[in-house]
């Protein structure tokens, strides 16, 4: 049975790798999302502007940097995200993100997305 826990959801897809890229939007879209993808930081940043953005998954390096100042954009707006990464980072290091390493299953990056929107929609609003 295909999950539709994304529906109505529009999902940012910020990966430099084109065919993770492609099979990350794959597995948003099958579980009802629309989806835009990015490969590079500046990119990115542009398209986290988009209104009615709903989430973000996110690496951690690119052709133009690390995706510092696309984590703090995100934040900034609100908009809840996954740090979809095959690096290992220092205890601390991004202790504000949901890591899900890679490869992952389609449920563990469809299930971290949920949980990072529901854990946003939970927050007081500051």
């Amino acid at each position: 049975m295909i999950s539709t826990s994304l529906a109505g959801r529009s999902i940012l897809i910020a990966e430099d790798e084109p065919l993770i890229a492609l099979d990350v939007a794959a597995i948003c879209e099958a579980a009802g999302a629309s989806t835009m993808a990015a490969s590079t930081v500046r990119k990115a940043i542009r398209l986290a502007e988009t209104k009615g953005l709903s989430a973000a998954v996110i690496d951690f390096a690119f052709p133009d940097g690390e995706a510092d100042e696309l984590r703090a954009c995100l934040t900034q707006r609100g908009v809840p995200y996954v740090l979809y990464s095959g690096y290992t980072y220092p205890e601390g290091a991004v202790a504000d993100a949901l890591v899900v390493q890679k490869p992952a299953t389609h449920e563990q990056l469809v299930g971290a997305l949920v949980q990072v929107m529901n854990e946003r929609a939970t927050k007081p609003l500051a």
